[in-house]
């Protein structure tokens, strides 16, 4: 494996991608991942239940959704952050309230981010039990920064899709931690990382492809059957970093995946994020493909599609609003 393009945009966003742009994670730090079987942490005394929107019972296109602007201050960060988490860690909620919720979450991070003059102020705003995670979505955020180095001035070759559904997925990642022994938290966040759970479609600067990234070579050595079907990316990512360390050394495999330190302490956060809690990887799911470029983070939605390098101020004046 090698530094990918797909990882700098990712990167850049949640979604997040190693070369030259920013797609859909975030990521920093060295957590380690926790059970699923955690309790949920979250009680009315650390996210007031107040702060959560109703529940829609419409049905909701989630593809089909954009995500809010950030706020552009700390304390309306703060609002923003609370809210969207409140919602996510409640139980019962709708899809489409789940999916609004993480838009809004990912974008209040992603701007945070770029303002860590405003963390103190952030983070001393909300509930207490909130301060934990928000401190390591930020770090992985700036991890994933950090690989991408300088906003593109080009639009990536890419395709936007939907993911496959979030039960297929988890089962995936379950069944590859069954029988290579890798922990199926740190699967999703290689995932989150690489591709958005997939919804980037598209070759790296290095030509590794799939939801996983894989570079031909490395595929015909751990791969089987299609490096595009996520199913059979997910099992050969598991048998890849069985084969370099994993489960006794994540950090040392994740390494070999992708020669980075700013991205094994990404992945490692995300991985601890989403085992923090039952339902913590639902939020994840609905994180949308960001895009840094030189105008600014761009929402890169589902049909997006481009197959060369458009520049990005071309595409910013006809891209439709």
């Amino acid at each position: 494996m090698t530094r990918r393009a797909l990882a700098a945009a990712l990167a850049a966003s949640l979604l997040a991608a190693c070369g030259g742009g920013g797609g859909g994670g975030d990521g920093a730090g060295a957590a380690t991942t926790t059970s699923t079987t955690t309790a949920d942490p979250t009680t009315a005394s650390t996210v007031p239940p107040t702060t959560a929107a109703p529940t829609t019972t419409a049905p909701v296109d989630v593809d089909a959704l954009r995500p809010p602007a950030a706020a552009k201050d700390p304390a309306g960060l703060a609002r923003q952050i609370r809210d969207a988490e409140a919602v996510l860690r409640a139980r019962g909620r709708s899809d489409g309230d789940v999916a609004r919720a993480a838009l809004a979450q990912q974008a209040a991070y992603r701007a945070l981010g770029d303002h860590p003059e405003w963390d103190a102020r952030v983070i001393g705003a909300l509930p207490p039990g909130l301060a934990d995670p928000v401190h390591r979505h930020l770090a992985a955020r700036r991890e994933l920064r950090a690989l991408a180095r300088r906003p593109a001035d080009r639009m990536p070759a890419w395709r936007i899709v939907p993911p496959a559904p979030a039960a297929r997925l988890v089962g995936w990642y379950k069944a590859a931690e069954a029988e290579f022994g890798v922990p199926w938290q740190d699967l999703a966040a290689v995932n989150l990382v690489e591709t958005g759970l997939g919804r980037i479609r598209g070759t790296s600067t290095a030509g590794a492809q799939g939801p996983m990234q894989f570079l031909p070579s490395t595929w015909a050595a751990y791969g089987e059957g299609d490096i595009n079907d996520p199913r059979q990316a997910i099992r050969a990512a598991a048998r890849y970093l069985r084969a370099n360390g994993a489960p006794g050394d994540i950090a040392g495999a994740l390494w070999h995946y992708n020669h980075s330190d700013h991205y094994v302490r990404a992945v490692r956060l995300y991985a601890g994020l989403i085992g923090e809690r039952p339902g913590a990887f639902a939020g994840f799911y609905h994180w949308g493909v960001w895009y840094w470029s030189t105008a600014g983070d761009l929402f890169l939605p589902v049909g997006y599609e481009a197959t060369g390098n458009m520049p990005v101020d071309r595409y910013v004046s006809t891209a439709p609003r």
